[in-house]
């Protein structure tokens, strides 16, 4: 039997590109995204009741990794790059299907009069225009289960670098988005298998792009320009 999947909704937030996203969802939480729903589905029914829950499950598209081909086994970035574990072992995009699942915290429900309601979410690991293809309630006496072991990922529960962001260049920053963004530059948004302390990464935030270095466990800051 033939299984179609429509694309329900999309996400807008300031993540214009991959790099820099949180590997995980929940990681960032000071960043609001706005779930919009496709035309078809903005009918306001569909959402009563939703904001009695505080938590949402996402089902979305690893829309930038999607190919024709798949691997059994993948190479995690938090495992350096080195090592191959199976790909159903792991959360990687390069998937057979391409699925992302993701938990978010649901902020409010919003009326707009372009786009009908829209929901605001934190903790959101998506890239800006990911396509969503259900929203679902998260459960908390049968979704959470705090005695869970993690795999790898335990190994990294709480990493977090330290952060030389200077005065002068924080104060290009608007006073809303200085949070957001030093949460998402303590996670560390290189590549883990890159430790050059003197490579100059630019990484895209909204209407900023944030130059940096990494040496050893600290995060240097080191231009911050106004993207055109």
């Amino acid at each position: 039997m033939e299984f179609s999947v429509k694309q329900i909704a999309h996400i807008e937030n300031d993540f214009p590109s991959k790099f820099g996203i949180p590997r995980q969802s929940g990681l960032v939480n000071g960043m609001v995204s706005k779930i919009v729903f496709e035309p078809e589905y903005r009918n306001a029914e569909a959402l009563r009741g939703i904001e009695g829950y505080s938590y949402l499950w996402l089902i979305w598209q690893f829309s930038e990794a999607v190919r024709d081909t798949w691997s059994p086994t993948v190479r995690p970035p938090r495992l350096g790059g080195n090592k191959r574990v199976g790909v159903f072992a792991t959360r990687s995009p390069f998937r057979p299907n391409n699925l992302g699942l993701s938990s978010v915290k649901l902020v409010s429900v919003t009326d707009t009069s372009d786009k009908g309601k829209v929901l605001l979410v934190t903790g959101a690991d998506l890239m800006n225009g990911t396509p969503i293809f259900d929203v679902k309630p998260y459960i908390a006496y049968t979704d959470s289960h705090p005695e869970a072991v993690s795999g790898f990922a335990d190994e990294f529960v709480g990493y977090a670098l330290t952060l030389d962001f200077s005065d002068e260049l924080l104060s290009r920053i608007d006073e809303n988005d200085r949070t957001p963004l030093c949460e998402v530059l303590k996670n560390d948004p290189r590549p883990s298998y890159q430790h050059d302390a003197e490579r100059v990464y630019t990484m895209d935030y909204g209407k900023y792009a944030v130059s940096f270095r990494v040496d050893g466990e600290t995060l240097v800051v080191t231009q911050v320009t106004t993207r055109q």
